[in-house]
């Protein structure tokens, strides 16, 4: 019963920020911030602080990763200001305020006091707006990220919570559910790392996003090329980050998401029965996500459960491939064609 439950608010959570990426203001933008802040947070945190200052006792290298662990609310309240229009000063300014809050609450008291600072900078005389500012946008986010901390520690991270604890009851089925669903994310405009950072997913889940999303780039490789999606350097950016070709992916999304959602659902079997862990979240991205694998987890074990994620997804590729090669698809030159004649 809780992995249906885990499940049905995992999508629940999707749809909300899949409608808030199209229609929020600066939605997709904001959620590219928010992206960005796991990497600066989390992924620092994971290299640095997990890697290189944990397995190989670098003890200043370690402090290095959890300083940068402890600041994803700052990251993502300046980094989503910034999106949202603000200028870097007053991004930091009120960003700061942020400090000791977790990378979703700051994310939303920044992109929320984003619009009031904007305003501010409008509407009142240069020289006084700087002051005014400075009275109430650190204030404001303070406020707005302490109050949001409560909601989110019983919603987001409670549905990890969930989805963490039924991984040891029904590996198989929590292979499927996250490993295809990640996967369909990681090609999406939503960000896999943004979404397993908001999660909070460590253990046997996040090893199954990161490992997931890895193998995916060679399985996401082999169907752009075969399906001429686009040219070869097309094909490479795909497949170490599926968003920079997110018009490719918006065109042709029923050859891209099934083909990622069986993929990954056969890679996550394999991580979840192996039993691998990650305990850093938002780490879903294909390289970094490979790397970290190996502060939590016999080398050996990492090596080989790779190797099984690249032979699954290439199988899966091949077959997507060949699936949908009477399928009509807009590659990238139609495009590209499309808008120029627009």
């Amino acid at each position: 019963m809780d992995i249906l439950i885990g499940t049905a608010l995992l999508l629940a959570v999707l749809a909300f920020f899949t409608f808030f990426n199209y229609k929020a203001p600066y939605g997709s933008k904001a959620m590219g911030a928010l992206a960005s802040a796991a990497c600066a947070s989390f992924l620092v945190e994971a290299f640095h602080g997990s890697f290189l200052g944990q397995v190989l006792g670098l003890g200043f290298l370690e402090e290095v990763g959890m300083i940068n662990g402890e600041l994803s609310g700052v990251a993502a309240a300046i980094l989503v200001a910034m999106a949202v229009g603000v200028s870097p000063a007053y991004s930091v300014l009120i960003g700061l305020a942020a400090y000791g809050t977790g990378i979703i609450p700051g994310f939303i008291a920044g992109y929320l006091v984003a619009f009031i600072v904007k305003w501010m900078g409008k509407k009142i005389p240069g020289g006084l707006d700087l002051i005014i500012i400075i009275l109430v946008g650190p204030v404001l986010v303070r406020l707005i990220a302490q109050g949001m901390e409560p909601v989110v520690d019983n919603t987001l991270l409670t549905i990890g919570d969930i989805l963490i604890s039924t991984a040891d009851k029904n590996p198989i089925i929590m292979g499927v559910i996250l490993g295809g669903v990640l996967t369909v994310v990681a090609t999406a405009p939503l960000s896999s790392m943004a979404l397993t950072a908001m999660l909070g997913l460590t253990g046997i889940p996040m090893a199954i996003g990161a490992l997931a999303v890895f193998g995916s780039s060679f399985m996401n490789f082999l169907l752009f090329s075969k399906l001429n999606l686009g040219e070869k350097k097309d094909a490479i950016a795909f497949a170490i980050e599926p968003l920079t070709q997110a018009d490719v992916t918006s065109a042709n999304p029923i050859p891209i998401y099934v083909t990622n959602f069986f993929g990954g659902a056969g890679c996550g079997i394999l991580i979840a029965l192996v039993g691998l862990v990650n305990n850093t979240p938002g780490t879903a991205t294909p390289i970094a996500g490979f790397a970290v694998m190996f502060a939590y987890n016999p080398i050996v074990q990492v090596l080989l459960t790779s190797i099984g994620c690249i032979i699954i997804s290439a199988i899966m590729g091949f077959v997507g491939a060949e699936v949908f090669k009477n399928f009509q698809v807009i590659s990238k030159q139609e495009l590209q064609a499309s808008d120029m004649n627009n």
